[in-house]
């Protein structure tokens, strides 16, 4: 399976469409019937889990067994796939910076972000659709991709760098957001490995010890005139590892999928939030699950959120963890390497839960 060196059809920036001033939204946005957010129904009561991290970790003796805090973390992991971390250790003023940065680079000329344009082989740079099926329904959306870890793949001609006198965007920013975020990671990968009985290094060491992989994607969704008639980010689970995500506090719009309903995530203040991807799901046979989710967009405001993707050394096999395979809980899933099913969903675009699930062996 090759990926295609270029997109079927011809790039139209969302943003440029909202710039416009359309009213009417083109029908290659308009999603079929009972994928469009009418199609269901919403509970506005519940929220995903907030878990306050404080405590848990030291700097000078590692991770600090508060089973309380382990067993919350547990449970969101198996019952939801997605929950909120505070007191997380990454700077609240990195944080907000890290958003602002990006949203300048949104507002610069389009001439400017053109530079960046990305194809479907590597998806690095200014992008506006995923998957190659050519007359494909599209999202709401505009993003930026780039590569973090390994540092072969790190190619800082690849990051916007535009003149100051436009942006503040800053390359330190991204580079020290990128490293705490890498750290939070590793400690939860501890504690996720502790929940299955394993020891605390065993993911992290399954994913290539210091050798893993890390990518950034800033999501930018513009108003929508038709906000009830397409999506920003249709549903999908993460393929990568382990997904923490900046959302913008002032616009909600994530939605998670949780008994056949859809939860509107309200962000807690400096707050990450946490999902498993399609990786940990194999890893831990399905023990800890990667959930569908969407992304809703707004008529009246703009939203800018940054995803970040904690994933294995592309080249690694990921197989469900021998010691959590008996008679009674045979293997799920075949051994593919992360490079393999990278590959896979690039193909298709976001399928929700599909992609994984097809990939189950039959029992």
């Amino acid at each position: 399976m090759n990926c295609p060196q270029d997109w079927p059809e011809p790039i139209v920036r969302v943003q440029s469409l909202s710039d416009s001033g359309v009213v009417v939204i083109p029908d290659q946005y308009i999603k079929p019937s009972m994928e469009r957010p009418e199609g269901f129904s919403e509970n506005t009561q519940t929220n995903i889990p907030v878990i306050d991290l404080e405590g848990l970790f030291d700097d000078q003796h590692g991770l600090m067994l508060s089973s309380s805090i382990i067993e919350l973390i547990y449970q969101a992991c198996r019952e939801w796939g997605f929950f909120q971390v505070v007191n997380h250790g990454v700077r609240p003023d990195l944080m907000d910076q890290a958003r602002e940065v990006w949203r300048d680079f949104f507002h610069l000329p389009m001439e400017m972000k053109q530079v960046y344009a990305n194809s479907p082989k590597t998806y690095e740079g200014y992008g506006s659709r995923l998957g190659v099926e050519k007359g494909a329904i599209l999202d709401w959306s505009d993003y930026y991709f780039l590569h973090y870890r390994p540092s072969s793949l790190k190619d800082h001609n690849k990051w916007p760098s535009p003149p100051l006198a436009l942006s503040i965007f800053c390359r330190e920013v991204i580079e020290e957001y990128g490293k705490q975020v890498v750290e939070l990671a590793g400690k939860l990968m501890k504690v996720l490995s502790i929940n299955l009985g394993l020891k605390e290094e065993y993911l992290q060491n399954a994913f290539g010890g210091d050798d893993i992989g890390a990518c950034l994607r800033v999501n930018f969704y513009p108003r929508c005139p038709q906000p009830d008639l397409t999506l920003g980010l249709s549903s999908h689970s993460d393929p990568g590892g382990m997904t923490f995500l900046l959302p913008d506090h002032d616009v909600p719009g994530l939605q998670v999928l949780k008994d056949h309903k859809w939860i509107t995530v309200k962000p807690a203040p400096h707050a990450f939030i946490v999902n498993i991807g399609d990786q940990i799901q194999v890893l831990s046979n399905a023990i800890y699950k990667s959930v569908e989710h969407r992304v809703m967009v707004n008529s009246l405001k703009e939203r800018v959120s940054l995803a970040f993707f904690y994933n294995p050394k592309s080249d690694i096999l990921i197989e469900p963890v021998k010691a959590l395979v008996t008679p009674d809980t045979p293997a799920l899933y075949p051994g593919m390497t992360f490079d393999q099913y990278r590959l896979y969903i690039r193909m298709r675009g976001p399928r929700g839960k599909s992609q994984v699930e097809s990939l189950k062996s039959p029992r």
